[in-house]
This record gives C-alpha cells, sequence and structure tokens, in this order.
C-alpha cells in the first residue's frame, strides 16, 4: 500500500491537464506548480495525455497513465486535480472506463462541464476555416507528442450543452468530488484571454475566466473561486501569471491538498 513518508496525501496526486497546455521539453502543463506541491511533501505526477485529444481518448490514456502509478507506488488509489478538458477526461474514465475504485477524489478547476461559449462561436465560422485552423492544430501536436489529436473534435465536445443533459450523465458516488472556478475581471488582466473574454461575454453575459462560465465550472460540491482576485483560465495552471498572482495561485493548491490530506484522501 503507498505509503508516504512525508507529510502529504494518504493517496498520490495526479495533475490532469486540458487542451493546449501540455508537458513538451521544458514546458509543464501546470508551470511550477508540480515542483511547489513536490517541495511541499506531496507525491504529484502531472498525466501524459493529448494536448487535442478527444475525452474517450484522452480517458483511456489518462487510465493507463494512473494505473501505471499505482503499479509504481503501490498505491490503491490517486487523488485527481484537473484543469479544464483535464476535468471532463476523468469523468468519462471514472464513469465509463471502469475507474472509480481507483480514485480516491476528483477536483476539477475550471472546467467547462457545461461547456464553452468560446467552443460554440468557433464551430460558426466557414468550414474551410475551421478545416484548415484544425489540420495545422493536429500537425503540430503530433509534433509534440500527441497520439490522436482531433482538433475540431474537440471543439465539438467542448460547445455549450444544456444543463439537463449534463443532469443526465451517472456520476459514482464512490468519488468525492469538487469544484472551482475563476474569474477574470478585465481583459488587460491578461492579454491572452482578452479576446475569448470578450467573445464569452457577449454571447453568455456571465462571470468567467475567459473560456468557462462560473456556471459551467460547477461540479459536485462547488467550492468557489480559485483565487480571491482576478485569475483567467491559463494563468490558473501558472501560465504567464505575474509574480504576486502566481504565489497566490500555489498558495490555492498547497491549500487544496493540504484540504484532501485532512479529509483522509
Amino acid at each position: 500500500m503507498y505509503n508516504n513518508s512525508m507529510n502529504g496525501t494518504k493517496y498520490p496526486i495526479i495533475l490532469a491537464h486540458g487542451i493546449v497546455l501540455k508537458d513538451v521539453a521544458f514546458f509543464k502543463a501546470f508551470g511550477r506548480i508540480q515542483k511547489s506541491l513536490g517541495r511541499a511533501g506531496y507525491c504529484v505526477q502531472t498525466a501524459k495525455t493529448d494536448g487535442f485529444g478527444l475525452i474517450e481518448t484522452n480517458a483511456a490514456q489518462l487510465k493507463a497513465f494512473i494505473e501505471g502509478v499505482c503499479e509504481r507506488e503501490h498505491a490503491e488509489k490517486v487523488n485527481i486535480i484537473a484543469h479544464s478538458k483535464g476535468g471532463l477526461d476523468a469523468k468519462y474514465m471514472i464513469e465509463r472506463l471502469g475507474m472509480a475504485d481507483r480514485v480516491a477524489s476528483l477536483t476539477t478547476l475550471c472546467t467547462p462541464h457545461r461547456g464553452s461559449p468560446v467552443a460554440s462561436w468557433l464551430l460558426r465560422l466557414p468550414k474551410l476555416i475551421r478545416r484548415f485552423v484544425a489540420f495545422w492544430i493536429n500537425l503540430w501536436y503530433r509534433i509534440f507528442g500527441d497520439k490522436k489529436p482531433n482538433a475540431l473534435g474537440v471543439c465539438r465536445q467542448l460547445r455549450e450543452t444544456p444543463a439537463s443533459e449534463t443532469a443526465a450523465l451517472a456520476f459514482s458516488d464512490k468519488v468525492y468530488c469538487q469544484s472551482y472556478s475563476a474569474t477574470l475581471e478585465k481583459g488587460r488582466d491578461d492579454f491572452v484571454m482578452g479576446i475569448p473574454l470578450m467573445l464569452s461575454r457577449h454571447m453568455e453575459k456571465l462571470p468567467s475566466d475567459g473560456l468557462v462560465s462560473v456556471e459551467s465550472a460547477r461540479f459536485g460540491e462547488y467550492r468557489g473561486s480559485c483565487v480571491d482576485e482576478s485569475v483567467s483560465h491559463s494563468e490558473i495552471v501558472d501560465f504567464m501569471a505575474g509574480k504576486k498572482k502566481r504565489e497566490k495561485i500555489h498558495a490555492f493548491y498547497l491549500q487544496l491538498c493540504g484540504e484532501l490530506a485532512e479529509k483522509g484522501f
């Protein structure tokens, strides 16, 4: 059985990334968060999944990765902290791929459980443009190591989904589930997410991190905002966040893992 000799969680922590950001060479999907948690005594690993893989594809990759971690660490289960689409991959894996007994807890951060208006907007672009962009994304992500990139398919899976449809999806009561959102107050607070924020506000007029609304991020036990200030969808995984904001983001992850440890996970 897994036994952390340092002060940490009962089970290893798996960080599951969303689209675009993934571990490639020296670039890390969660920035310096994994190292920060490691220094605090937690056993943490970032899942090796495609940057633009379909939910079903990434769920299978996540399952294989977790089974490998459990075998190496002699652990019965893991805790998953998933950002964005990583949360959808994890949900599918748990419910459809028989992994409920392998997951102690699932924490989703800014996951589009009800889809994203930005994905819906992209699908309204002319077919030729969509196919052209998808072709180059798939090509580059194959170079970056994706096994089965499918940018257009991913976009379809991330489009807005009626609440009635998401509510119909059953989920295992064996896994403790909680969720967090983030809110980008002004486009100038993060120029990377500035344009998506404008699109998001135009289409649904709800508080958003630039890609995912607060309402869409709700799942399981909703815990509120990750950080009590303007934070974007990409900043919450330590991508181009300023020093002061980065400190608060890292503090959030440390607090999150501390709470999981206190709950016996």
